[in-house]
Protein backbone atom coordinates (compact mmCIF):
# COMPACT_ATOMS: atom_id res chain seq x y z
CA UNK A 1 0.00 0.00 0.00
CA UNK A 2 1.66 3.18 -0.90
CA UNK A 3 -0.87 6.60 -0.01
CA UNK A 4 0.41 10.14 -2.48
CA UNK A 5 -2.07 13.29 -1.78
CA UNK A 6 -3.18 16.00 -4.36
CA UNK A 7 -5.78 18.41 -4.76
CA UNK A 8 -9.06 17.55 -4.59
CA UNK A 9 -11.15 19.35 -6.67
CA UNK A 10 -14.07 16.79 -7.70
CA UNK A 11 -15.82 15.23 -4.66
CA UNK A 12 -16.95 11.43 -4.85
CA UNK A 13 -14.69 7.68 -4.05
CA UNK A 14 -14.01 5.92 -6.76
CA UNK A 15 -12.43 2.02 -6.61
CA UNK A 16 -10.88 1.27 -9.99
CA UNK A 17 -7.69 0.24 -11.89
CA UNK A 18 -5.41 2.71 -13.49
CA UNK A 19 -5.09 3.64 -16.55
CA UNK A 20 -1.90 5.61 -16.92
CA UNK A 21 -1.69 7.82 -19.96
CA UNK A 22 2.36 8.06 -20.20
CA UNK A 23 4.36 8.60 -23.43
CA UNK A 24 5.89 5.03 -23.57
CA UNK A 25 9.74 5.13 -23.94
CA UNK A 26 10.49 4.38 -28.06
CA UNK A 27 14.10 4.76 -27.68
CA UNK A 28 15.58 2.03 -29.54
CA UNK A 29 19.21 0.69 -30.83
CA UNK A 30 20.76 1.12 -34.38
CA UNK A 31 22.04 -2.24 -35.61
CA UNK A 32 22.98 -4.14 -38.98
CA UNK A 33 20.77 -7.06 -39.68
CA UNK A 34 21.69 -10.17 -41.85
CA UNK A 35 18.50 -11.28 -42.48
CA UNK A 36 16.76 -8.58 -44.46
CA UNK A 37 13.77 -10.84 -45.81
CA UNK A 38 13.05 -11.43 -42.13
CA UNK A 39 13.05 -7.90 -40.90
CA UNK A 40 11.01 -6.87 -43.66
CA UNK A 41 8.26 -9.29 -42.82
CA UNK A 42 8.87 -7.95 -39.09
CA UNK A 43 8.22 -4.31 -40.54
CA UNK A 44 5.12 -5.36 -42.83
CA UNK A 45 3.30 -6.91 -39.48
CA UNK A 46 3.39 -3.96 -37.47
CA UNK A 47 2.40 -2.01 -40.44
CA UNK A 48 -0.54 -4.21 -40.86
CA UNK A 49 -1.17 -4.29 -36.83
CA UNK A 50 -0.88 -0.17 -37.02
CA UNK A 51 -3.24 -0.06 -39.55
CA UNK A 52 -6.11 -2.51 -37.91
CA UNK A 53 -5.31 -0.43 -34.72
CA UNK A 54 -6.18 3.00 -36.77
CA UNK A 55 -9.40 1.21 -38.46
CA UNK A 56 -10.67 0.26 -35.45
CA UNK A 57 -10.03 4.05 -34.03
CA UNK A 58 -11.89 5.44 -36.86
CA UNK A 59 -14.75 3.74 -36.58
CA UNK A 60 -14.68 4.91 -32.69
CA UNK A 61 -13.91 8.07 -33.04
CA UNK A 62 -16.60 8.70 -36.32
CA UNK A 63 -19.31 6.54 -34.63
CA UNK A 64 -18.93 8.95 -30.85
CA UNK A 65 -17.71 11.96 -32.57
CA UNK A 66 -18.87 12.31 -36.48
CA UNK A 67 -17.55 12.17 -39.47
CA UNK A 68 -15.30 14.87 -39.60
CA UNK A 69 -13.23 13.19 -36.22
CA UNK A 70 -12.81 9.89 -38.25
CA UNK A 71 -11.15 11.52 -41.24
CA UNK A 72 -8.33 12.31 -39.11
CA UNK A 73 -7.35 8.93 -39.04
CA UNK A 74 -8.17 8.13 -42.34
CA UNK A 75 -5.15 10.48 -43.17
CA UNK A 76 -2.97 8.10 -41.33
CA UNK A 77 -4.32 5.28 -43.06
CA UNK A 78 -3.14 7.04 -46.39
CA UNK A 79 0.07 7.50 -44.49
CA UNK A 80 0.68 3.74 -43.62
CA UNK A 81 -0.25 2.58 -47.23
CA UNK A 82 2.02 5.38 -48.77
CA UNK A 83 4.03 3.44 -51.73
CA UNK A 84 7.26 6.53 -51.37
CA UNK A 85 7.37 6.21 -48.07
CA UNK A 86 6.94 2.22 -47.37
CA UNK A 87 9.39 1.38 -50.86
CA UNK A 88 12.14 3.67 -49.13
CA UNK A 89 12.16 2.14 -45.42
CA UNK A 90 12.11 -1.14 -47.04
CA UNK A 91 15.30 -0.30 -49.58
CA UNK A 92 16.81 0.83 -45.92
CA UNK A 93 16.18 -2.75 -44.28
CA UNK A 94 17.57 -4.08 -47.88
CA UNK A 95 20.56 -2.17 -47.06
CA UNK A 96 21.36 -3.52 -43.92
CA UNK A 97 19.59 -1.20 -41.50
CA UNK A 98 17.27 -2.55 -38.59
CA UNK A 99 13.51 -2.11 -39.18
CA UNK A 100 13.24 0.37 -36.06
CA UNK A 101 16.53 2.47 -37.15
CA UNK A 102 14.81 2.77 -41.01
CA UNK A 103 11.44 3.94 -40.13
CA UNK A 104 13.14 6.44 -38.24
CA UNK A 105 15.51 8.06 -40.32
CA UNK A 106 12.39 7.89 -43.26
CA UNK A 107 9.84 8.85 -41.53
CA UNK A 108 12.36 11.86 -40.09
CA UNK A 109 13.00 13.10 -43.52
CA UNK A 110 9.50 13.54 -44.79
CA UNK A 111 8.29 14.98 -41.50
CA UNK A 112 11.82 17.99 -41.80
CA UNK A 113 10.71 17.85 -45.54
CA UNK A 114 6.88 18.70 -45.11
CA UNK A 115 7.40 20.94 -42.04
CA UNK A 116 9.21 23.16 -44.47
CA UNK A 117 6.59 23.99 -46.95
CA UNK A 118 4.99 27.23 -46.62
CA UNK A 119 1.11 24.85 -47.13
CA UNK A 120 -0.26 24.41 -43.93
CA UNK A 121 -2.24 21.72 -45.59
CA UNK A 122 1.32 19.99 -46.13
CA UNK A 123 2.80 20.88 -42.80
CA UNK A 124 -0.50 19.14 -41.43
CA UNK A 125 1.10 15.87 -43.28
CA UNK A 126 4.26 16.28 -41.53
CA UNK A 127 2.28 14.92 -38.08
CA UNK A 128 0.34 12.75 -39.97
CA UNK A 129 3.81 10.99 -40.44
CA UNK A 130 4.68 11.55 -36.73
CA UNK A 131 1.45 10.19 -35.39
CA UNK A 132 1.56 6.64 -37.45
CA UNK A 133 5.55 6.12 -37.52
CA UNK A 134 5.38 6.24 -33.59
CA UNK A 135 2.30 3.70 -33.52
CA UNK A 136 4.24 1.44 -36.15
CA UNK A 137 7.55 1.67 -33.98
CA UNK A 138 5.58 0.86 -30.86
CA UNK A 139 4.47 -2.59 -32.14
CA UNK A 140 8.03 -3.10 -33.50
CA UNK A 141 8.78 -2.45 -29.77
CA UNK A 142 6.54 -4.38 -28.40
CA UNK A 143 5.32 -1.18 -26.48
CA UNK A 144 1.97 -0.79 -26.05
CA UNK A 145 0.30 2.93 -26.78
CA UNK A 146 -2.24 4.72 -24.52
CA UNK A 147 -5.87 4.60 -26.27
CA UNK A 148 -8.71 5.48 -25.08
CA UNK A 149 -11.00 4.00 -27.53
CA UNK A 150 -9.87 0.48 -26.35
CA UNK A 151 -10.81 1.57 -22.34
CA UNK A 152 -13.56 -1.47 -21.91
CA UNK A 153 -13.38 -1.48 -18.23
CA UNK A 154 -14.07 0.52 -15.22
CA UNK A 155 -10.47 2.59 -14.73
CA UNK A 156 -9.17 5.64 -13.02
CA UNK A 157 -6.92 7.88 -15.13
CA UNK A 158 -3.61 8.74 -14.67
CA UNK A 159 -2.14 11.53 -16.65
CA UNK A 160 0.39 14.35 -16.08
CA UNK A 161 -2.13 16.39 -17.14
CA UNK A 162 -5.29 16.18 -19.30
CA UNK A 163 -6.29 18.63 -22.05
CA UNK A 164 -9.85 19.77 -22.63
CA UNK A 165 -10.20 17.93 -25.48
CA UNK A 166 -8.14 14.54 -24.07
CA UNK A 167 -10.75 14.95 -21.11
CA UNK A 168 -14.16 15.07 -23.92
CA UNK A 169 -12.83 11.76 -25.61
CA UNK A 170 -13.14 9.81 -22.55
CA UNK A 171 -16.05 7.33 -22.38
CA UNK A 172 -17.86 8.36 -18.78
CA UNK A 173 -19.53 5.10 -18.65
CA UNK A 174 -15.82 3.22 -17.99
CA UNK A 175 -13.71 6.54 -16.37
CA UNK A 176 -13.98 6.55 -12.90
CA UNK A 177 -11.71 9.17 -11.56
CA UNK A 178 -9.22 11.33 -12.84
CA UNK A 179 -5.65 11.94 -11.46
CA UNK A 180 -3.25 14.10 -12.50
CA UNK A 181 0.66 15.20 -11.94
CA UNK A 182 -0.59 19.08 -12.39
CA UNK A 183 -3.28 21.42 -12.36
CA UNK A 184 -5.08 23.31 -9.81
CA UNK A 185 -8.75 23.52 -8.46
CA UNK A 186 -10.09 25.44 -11.33
CA UNK A 187 -8.33 23.92 -14.29
CA UNK A 188 -10.03 22.53 -16.80
CA UNK A 189 -9.81 18.74 -15.85
CA UNK A 190 -11.31 19.57 -12.38
CA UNK A 191 -14.32 21.90 -14.40
CA UNK A 192 -14.62 18.81 -16.80
CA UNK A 193 -14.99 16.39 -13.67
CA UNK A 194 -17.11 18.01 -11.65
CA UNK A 195 -19.71 18.40 -15.12
CA UNK A 196 -19.13 14.48 -15.58
CA UNK A 197 -20.04 14.24 -11.77
CA UNK A 198 -16.69 12.07 -10.86
CA UNK A 199 -14.22 12.23 -8.54
CA UNK A 200 -10.67 13.90 -9.44
CA UNK A 201 -7.24 14.75 -7.96
CA UNK A 202 -5.27 17.61 -9.42
CA UNK A 203 -1.91 18.87 -8.54
CA UNK A 204 -0.23 14.82 -7.55
CA UNK A 205 3.40 16.12 -8.45
CA UNK A 206 4.49 12.36 -8.92
CA UNK A 207 1.17 10.55 -9.70
CA UNK A 208 2.42 9.08 -13.19
CA UNK A 209 5.95 8.33 -11.56
CA UNK A 210 4.70 6.40 -8.57
CA UNK A 211 1.64 4.70 -10.53
CA UNK A 212 1.90 1.59 -12.65
CA UNK A 213 -0.87 1.07 -15.01
CA UNK A 214 -3.33 -1.86 -13.95
CA UNK A 215 -2.59 -1.12 -10.33
CA UNK A 216 -5.88 -1.29 -8.33
CA UNK A 217 -6.58 2.80 -6.76
CA UNK A 218 -9.00 4.16 -4.31
CA UNK A 219 -8.99 8.28 -4.70
CA UNK A 220 -11.14 10.53 -2.42
CA UNK A 221 -12.54 13.54 -4.63
CA UNK A 222 -12.77 15.48 -1.17
CA UNK A 223 -9.60 14.87 0.73
CA UNK A 224 -7.41 14.63 -1.97
CA UNK A 225 -6.22 10.81 -0.64
CA UNK A 226 -4.66 8.49 -3.07
CA UNK A 227 -3.93 4.83 -2.49
CA UNK A 228 -2.35 2.04 -4.42
CA UNK A 229 -3.27 -1.47 -3.93
CA UNK A 230 -5.42 -0.63 -0.77
CA UNK A 231 -5.72 -3.38 2.28
CA UNK A 232 -9.02 -4.84 2.53
CA UNK A 233 -9.19 -2.77 5.69
CA UNK A 234 -9.22 -0.01 3.78
CA UNK A 235 -11.53 -0.98 1.05
CA UNK A 236 -13.84 -1.84 3.48
CA UNK A 237 -13.79 2.12 5.43
CA UNK A 238 -13.94 3.65 1.60
CA UNK A 239 -16.78 1.58 0.44
CA UNK A 240 -18.43 3.01 4.16
CA UNK A 241 -17.54 6.09 3.10
CA UNK A 242 -19.00 5.78 -0.48
CA UNK A 243 -22.01 4.45 1.31
CA UNK A 244 -22.01 7.82 3.50
CA UNK A 245 -22.19 9.54 0.03
CA UNK A 246 -24.66 7.61 -1.60
CA UNK A 247 -27.03 8.06 1.39
CA UNK A 248 -26.25 11.62 1.12
CA UNK A 249 -27.31 12.00 -2.48
CA UNK A 250 -30.95 10.26 -2.10
CA UNK A 251 -31.22 12.70 0.77
CA UNK A 252 -30.82 15.52 -1.58
CA UNK A 253 -33.47 14.16 -4.02
CA UNK A 254 -36.49 16.22 -2.11
CA UNK A 255 -34.29 19.34 -3.32
CA UNK A 256 -35.00 18.43 -7.19
CA UNK A 257 -38.38 19.91 -7.51
CA UNK A 258 -37.82 23.22 -4.96
CA UNK A 259 -37.22 26.71 -5.85
CA UNK A 260 -33.67 27.92 -4.79
CA UNK A 261 -34.60 29.65 -1.58
CA UNK A 262 -33.18 30.77 1.68
CA UNK A 263 -34.68 30.02 5.18
CA UNK A 264 -36.22 33.43 5.19
CA UNK A 265 -37.49 33.38 1.76
CA UNK A 266 -35.35 34.88 -0.30
CA UNK A 267 -34.93 33.81 -3.90
CA UNK A 268 -31.42 33.33 -5.72
CA UNK A 269 -31.35 31.41 -9.13
CA UNK A 270 -29.16 28.68 -9.30
CA UNK A 271 -27.95 27.48 -13.18
CA UNK A 272 -25.90 25.51 -14.46
CA UNK A 273 -22.24 25.79 -16.37
CA UNK A 274 -22.31 23.87 -19.74
CA UNK A 275 -19.99 23.04 -22.28
CA UNK A 276 -21.76 20.84 -25.10
CA UNK A 277 -25.58 20.42 -26.01
CA UNK A 278 -25.78 16.90 -24.30
CA UNK A 279 -24.48 18.46 -21.03
CA UNK A 280 -28.11 20.59 -20.27
CA UNK A 281 -29.74 17.38 -19.79
CA UNK A 282 -27.70 16.90 -16.03
CA UNK A 283 -28.44 20.61 -15.89
CA UNK A 284 -32.34 19.63 -16.18
CA UNK A 285 -32.42 17.26 -14.24
CA UNK A 286 -31.09 18.91 -10.80
CA UNK A 287 -33.94 21.52 -11.79
CA UNK A 288 -31.65 24.16 -12.46
CA UNK A 289 -33.25 27.52 -13.13
CA UNK A 290 -30.86 28.43 -15.90
CA UNK A 291 -27.89 27.84 -17.90
CA UNK A 292 -25.76 30.92 -16.42
CA UNK A 293 -22.32 30.01 -18.39
CA UNK A 294 -22.46 28.00 -22.12
CA UNK A 295 -18.93 27.69 -22.88
CA UNK A 296 -18.91 27.76 -26.05
CA UNK A 297 -15.02 27.55 -27.13
CA UNK A 298 -16.08 23.54 -27.14
CA UNK A 299 -17.99 23.34 -29.84
CA UNK A 300 -14.89 24.49 -31.45
CA UNK A 301 -12.16 21.22 -29.92
CA UNK A 302 -12.02 17.78 -31.27
CA UNK A 303 -12.03 18.91 -34.67
CA UNK A 304 -10.01 19.86 -37.52
CA UNK A 305 -11.52 23.23 -38.51
CA UNK A 306 -14.03 25.91 -37.54
CA UNK A 307 -17.36 24.83 -36.79
CA UNK A 308 -20.06 26.33 -39.33
CA UNK A 309 -22.51 28.99 -38.65
CA UNK A 310 -25.54 27.07 -39.42
CA UNK A 311 -23.51 23.82 -36.81
CA UNK A 312 -23.21 26.65 -34.31
CA UNK A 313 -26.85 27.78 -34.43
CA UNK A 314 -27.97 24.33 -34.33
CA UNK A 315 -26.39 23.82 -31.27
CA UNK A 316 -27.15 26.87 -29.49
CA UNK A 317 -30.89 26.00 -30.61
CA UNK A 318 -31.17 22.96 -29.21
CA UNK A 319 -29.95 24.34 -25.70
CA UNK A 320 -32.36 27.20 -25.57
CA UNK A 321 -35.17 25.18 -26.68
CA UNK A 322 -34.29 22.19 -23.79
CA UNK A 323 -34.00 24.98 -21.52
CA UNK A 324 -37.82 25.69 -22.62
CA UNK A 325 -37.98 29.55 -21.71
CA UNK A 326 -35.53 29.12 -18.94
CA UNK A 327 -32.69 32.04 -19.14
CA UNK A 328 -29.31 30.70 -21.06
CA UNK A 329 -26.15 32.78 -20.86
CA UNK A 330 -23.56 32.19 -23.82
CA UNK A 331 -20.21 33.34 -23.75
CA UNK A 332 -18.75 33.99 -26.67
CA UNK A 333 -15.80 32.28 -27.62
CA UNK A 334 -13.13 31.99 -24.90
CA UNK A 335 -9.65 30.58 -26.92
CA UNK A 336 -6.26 31.07 -25.24
CA UNK A 337 -4.69 30.21 -21.91
CA UNK A 338 -5.21 26.46 -21.39
CA UNK A 339 -7.40 26.39 -24.30
CA UNK A 340 -6.14 26.10 -27.84
CA UNK A 341 -7.40 24.90 -31.23
CA UNK A 342 -4.49 23.65 -33.33
CA UNK A 343 -5.80 23.95 -36.83
CA UNK A 344 -5.71 27.95 -36.25
CA UNK A 345 -1.95 27.83 -35.34
CA UNK A 346 -2.21 30.61 -33.36
CA UNK A 347 1.55 31.37 -32.05
CA UNK A 348 3.07 30.48 -28.98
CA UNK A 349 2.60 33.20 -25.76
CA UNK A 350 5.19 33.32 -22.74
CA UNK A 351 2.22 34.46 -20.78
CA UNK A 352 -0.88 33.00 -22.37
CA UNK A 353 -3.56 34.01 -19.58
CA UNK A 354 -2.34 37.40 -19.84
CA UNK A 355 -1.89 37.36 -23.98
CA UNK A 356 -4.27 36.82 -27.18
CA UNK A 357 -6.99 35.09 -26.06
CA UNK A 358 -10.77 35.42 -25.76
CA UNK A 359 -12.47 38.72 -27.23
CA UNK A 360 -8.64 40.35 -28.10
CA UNK A 361 -8.25 37.33 -30.19
CA UNK A 362 -11.99 37.62 -31.57
CA UNK A 363 -12.12 41.53 -32.05
CA UNK A 364 -9.29 41.09 -34.44
CA UNK A 365 -10.55 38.01 -36.31
CA UNK A 366 -13.81 39.20 -37.27
CA UNK A 367 -14.46 35.77 -39.58
CA UNK A 368 -14.22 34.09 -36.66
CA UNK A 369 -16.47 36.41 -34.20
CA UNK A 370 -19.42 37.44 -36.60
CA UNK A 371 -20.39 33.71 -37.61
CA UNK A 372 -20.79 32.69 -34.06
CA UNK A 373 -22.53 35.98 -33.18
CA UNK A 374 -25.36 35.35 -36.95
CA UNK A 375 -25.73 32.04 -34.98
CA UNK A 376 -26.39 33.04 -31.65
CA UNK A 377 -28.71 36.07 -32.77
CA UNK A 378 -30.98 33.38 -35.07
CA UNK A 379 -31.15 30.83 -32.88
CA UNK A 380 -32.47 33.93 -30.16
CA UNK A 381 -35.89 33.19 -31.07
CA UNK A 382 -36.04 30.07 -29.57
CA UNK A 383 -35.33 30.63 -26.23
CA UNK A 384 -34.48 33.19 -23.44
CA UNK A 385 -31.30 33.96 -24.91
CA UNK A 386 -28.23 36.18 -23.04
CA UNK A 387 -25.09 36.94 -24.63
CA UNK A 388 -21.97 37.69 -22.63
CA UNK A 389 -18.26 38.47 -23.53
CA UNK A 390 -14.87 36.87 -21.76
CA UNK A 391 -12.42 39.07 -20.64
CA UNK A 392 -13.25 42.10 -21.43
CA UNK A 393 -10.69 44.71 -19.86
CA UNK A 394 -11.73 48.19 -21.20
CA UNK A 395 -15.15 49.85 -22.62
CA UNK A 396 -13.90 50.35 -25.74
CA UNK A 397 -13.36 46.17 -26.45
CA UNK A 398 -17.01 46.07 -24.54
CA UNK A 399 -18.51 48.95 -26.58
CA UNK A 400 -16.85 47.55 -29.90
CA UNK A 401 -17.89 43.59 -29.35
CA UNK A 402 -21.50 45.20 -29.31
CA UNK A 403 -21.59 47.53 -31.91
CA UNK A 404 -20.34 44.08 -33.91
CA UNK A 405 -23.64 42.24 -32.57
CA UNK A 406 -25.77 44.77 -32.91
CA UNK A 407 -24.38 45.10 -36.72
CA UNK A 408 -25.12 40.94 -37.63
CA UNK A 409 -28.70 42.12 -35.97
CA UNK A 410 -29.24 44.45 -38.11
CA UNK A 411 -27.66 42.35 -41.48
CA UNK A 412 -30.02 39.48 -40.54
CA UNK A 413 -33.06 41.65 -40.23
CA UNK A 414 -32.05 43.13 -43.55
CA UNK A 415 -32.09 39.51 -45.00
CA UNK A 416 -35.62 39.08 -43.57
CA UNK A 417 -33.92 36.69 -40.44
CA UNK A 418 -36.35 36.65 -37.28
CA UNK A 419 -34.62 37.85 -34.12
CA UNK A 420 -35.81 38.51 -30.69
CA UNK A 421 -35.61 41.74 -29.22
CA UNK A 422 -35.22 40.49 -26.05
CA UNK A 423 -31.67 39.04 -25.79
CA UNK A 424 -29.68 40.74 -22.94
CA UNK A 425 -26.00 41.40 -23.46
CA UNK A 426 -23.56 41.34 -20.57
CA UNK A 427 -20.16 40.49 -20.35
CA UNK A 428 -17.94 38.63 -17.72
CA UNK A 429 -16.43 40.45 -14.95
CA UNK A 430 -12.91 38.45 -14.43
CA UNK A 431 -10.00 41.24 -14.98
CA UNK A 432 -9.42 43.53 -11.92
CA UNK A 433 -9.49 46.55 -14.08
CA UNK A 434 -12.95 45.47 -15.14
CA UNK A 435 -13.79 44.94 -11.34
CA UNK A 436 -12.76 48.57 -10.81
CA UNK A 437 -14.85 49.59 -12.86
CA UNK A 438 -17.76 47.88 -12.61
CA UNK A 439 -19.86 51.03 -12.31
CA UNK A 440 -18.88 52.24 -15.73
CA UNK A 441 -19.87 48.33 -17.07
CA UNK A 442 -23.35 48.64 -15.57
CA UNK A 443 -24.26 52.15 -17.31
CA UNK A 444 -23.71 49.80 -20.88
CA UNK A 445 -24.41 46.51 -19.62
CA UNK A 446 -27.50 44.82 -18.95
CA UNK A 447 -25.87 42.09 -16.59
CA UNK A 448 -22.92 41.64 -15.08
CA UNK A 449 -21.02 38.00 -14.51
CA UNK A 450 -18.21 37.75 -12.41
CA UNK A 451 -15.88 35.28 -13.52
CA UNK A 452 -13.83 34.10 -10.52
CA UNK A 453 -11.25 31.63 -11.93
CA UNK A 454 -9.71 33.97 -13.78
CA UNK A 455 -10.93 37.16 -11.36
CA UNK A 456 -8.87 35.20 -8.72
CA UNK A 457 -6.01 34.07 -10.62
CA UNK A 458 -5.19 37.71 -11.81
CA UNK A 459 -5.56 39.55 -8.45
CA UNK A 460 -3.36 37.60 -6.43
CA UNK A 461 -0.87 37.06 -10.07
CA UNK A 462 -1.02 33.29 -8.97
CA UNK A 463 -1.44 30.64 -12.33
CA UNK A 464 -4.35 28.71 -11.08
CA UNK A 465 -2.80 25.54 -13.51
CA UNK A 466 0.35 25.92 -11.41
CA UNK A 467 0.27 23.66 -8.58
CA UNK A 468 3.44 24.96 -6.72
CA UNK A 469 1.54 28.29 -6.12
CA UNK A 470 -2.24 26.48 -5.37
CA UNK A 471 -1.92 28.08 -1.86
CA UNK A 472 -2.33 31.38 -3.33
CA UNK A 473 -5.31 30.58 -5.18
CA UNK A 474 -7.58 32.15 -3.09
CA UNK A 475 -10.89 32.86 -3.15
CA UNK A 476 -11.43 34.01 0.31
CA UNK A 477 -8.52 36.36 0.22
CA UNK A 478 -9.95 39.98 1.48
CA UNK A 479 -9.24 41.75 -2.01
CA UNK A 480 -11.24 39.36 -3.86
CA UNK A 481 -14.26 39.56 -1.78
CA UNK A 482 -14.00 43.19 -1.88
CA UNK A 483 -13.72 43.17 -5.63
CA UNK A 484 -16.40 40.83 -5.75
CA UNK A 485 -18.81 43.24 -3.46
CA UNK A 486 -17.71 46.07 -5.20
CA UNK A 487 -19.19 44.65 -9.02
CA UNK A 488 -22.26 43.77 -7.23
CA UNK A 489 -23.15 46.64 -5.77
CA UNK A 490 -21.91 48.66 -8.97
CA UNK A 491 -24.93 46.30 -11.05
CA UNK A 492 -27.29 46.65 -8.30
CA UNK A 493 -26.85 50.71 -8.19
CA UNK A 494 -27.98 50.47 -12.06
CA UNK A 495 -30.85 48.31 -11.77
CA UNK A 496 -28.51 45.43 -13.20
CA UNK A 497 -28.67 41.88 -12.16
CA UNK A 498 -25.35 40.44 -10.97
CA UNK A 499 -24.19 36.67 -11.40
CA UNK A 500 -21.38 34.55 -10.47
CA UNK A 501 -20.37 31.41 -13.09
CA UNK A 502 -16.89 31.18 -11.56
CA UNK A 503 -15.84 28.08 -9.21
CA UNK A 504 -16.70 30.05 -6.22
CA UNK A 505 -20.40 30.07 -6.94
CA UNK A 506 -20.86 26.28 -5.87
CA UNK A 507 -18.49 27.11 -2.96
CA UNK A 508 -19.75 26.12 0.56
CA UNK A 509 -18.01 28.67 2.57
CA UNK A 510 -18.51 31.70 -0.02
CA UNK A 511 -21.88 31.00 -0.21
CA UNK A 512 -23.31 32.57 2.42
CA UNK A 513 -20.73 35.12 1.85
CA UNK A 514 -22.32 36.02 -1.73
CA UNK A 515 -26.31 35.44 -0.24
CA UNK A 516 -25.11 38.10 2.03
CA UNK A 517 -23.77 40.55 -0.60
CA UNK A 518 -27.13 39.73 -2.71
CA UNK A 519 -25.42 38.19 -5.41
CA UNK A 520 -28.20 37.16 -8.13
CA UNK A 521 -27.62 33.55 -9.70
CA UNK A 522 -25.33 31.43 -9.36
CA UNK A 523 -23.92 29.54 -11.97
CA UNK A 524 -21.98 26.25 -11.25
CA UNK A 525 -21.33 22.56 -12.53
CA UNK A 526 -24.78 20.77 -12.33
CA UNK A 527 -23.71 18.14 -9.72
CA UNK A 528 -23.49 20.84 -7.34
CA UNK A 529 -27.38 22.46 -7.81
CA UNK A 530 -28.62 20.30 -5.13
CA UNK A 531 -26.34 19.95 -2.23
CA UNK A 532 -26.08 24.10 -2.78
CA UNK A 533 -29.79 24.39 -2.72
CA UNK A 534 -30.11 22.15 0.37
CA UNK A 535 -27.40 24.81 1.81
CA UNK A 536 -29.35 27.83 0.77
CA UNK A 537 -32.46 26.53 2.67
CA UNK A 538 -30.62 26.92 5.87
CA UNK A 539 -29.36 30.31 5.41
CA UNK A 540 -30.89 33.44 6.62
CA UNK A 541 -29.94 36.02 4.53
CA UNK A 542 -31.09 38.80 7.15
CA UNK A 543 -29.33 36.92 9.61
CA UNK A 544 -26.28 37.42 7.50
CA UNK A 545 -25.62 40.77 5.95
CA UNK A 546 -24.92 42.26 9.36
CA UNK A 547 -21.44 40.27 9.43
CA UNK A 548 -20.18 41.28 5.84
CA UNK A 549 -18.51 44.45 6.52
CA UNK A 550 -17.00 42.62 9.66
CA UNK A 551 -15.63 39.80 7.15
CA UNK A 552 -14.21 42.15 4.27
CA UNK A 553 -11.85 43.74 7.27
CA UNK A 554 -10.58 40.68 7.88
CA UNK A 555 -6.71 40.30 6.60
CA UNK A 556 -6.44 36.67 5.58
CA UNK A 557 -8.80 34.01 3.83
CA UNK A 558 -7.91 31.52 6.55
CA UNK A 559 -9.85 34.41 9.22
CA UNK A 560 -12.68 34.28 6.91
CA UNK A 561 -12.71 31.00 6.11
CA UNK A 562 -12.83 30.26 9.92
CA UNK A 563 -14.86 33.47 10.68
CA UNK A 564 -17.59 31.69 8.09
CA UNK A 565 -17.73 28.49 10.08
CA UNK A 566 -18.41 30.50 13.49
CA UNK A 567 -21.07 31.95 12.02
CA UNK A 568 -22.80 29.15 10.90
CA UNK A 569 -22.07 27.08 14.06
Amino acid sequence: MLALKGIPVSNGVAFAKAYCLVEPDLSFLKQSIQNSEAEIRRFNEAILHAKNEVEHIQEVASQKYGEDKGAIFGAHLLVLQDPELITAIVGKIEDGMNAEYALDETAQFFIHMFEAMDSDYMKERAADIHDVSKRVMARLLGVELPDYSRIKEDVIIVAKDLTPSMTTQLDPTHVKGFITDIGGKTSHTAILARTMGIPAIVGARSATADIKHGELLIIDGASGEIIIHPTSEQMAAYKQLEQQQQQFQLQLEKYRERKSVSKDGHFVELAGNIGKPQDVAAVIAVGGEGVGLFRTEFLYMDRMNLPSEEEQFAAYKEVLQAMVGKPVVVRTLDIGGDKNLPYLKLPEEMNPFLGYRAIRLCLDHQELFRPQLRALLRASIFGNLKIMFPMIATLDEFRLAKEMLLQEKGKLRAEGIAVSEEIEIGLMIEIPSAAIIADLFAKEADFLSIGTNDLIQYTLAADRMNENISNLYQPYHPAVLRLVKMIIDAGHAEGKWVGMCGEMAGDSIAIPILLALGLDEFSMSASSILPVRSQLATLSKDQLEPHVQKLLQLATAQQVEQAVKDILK
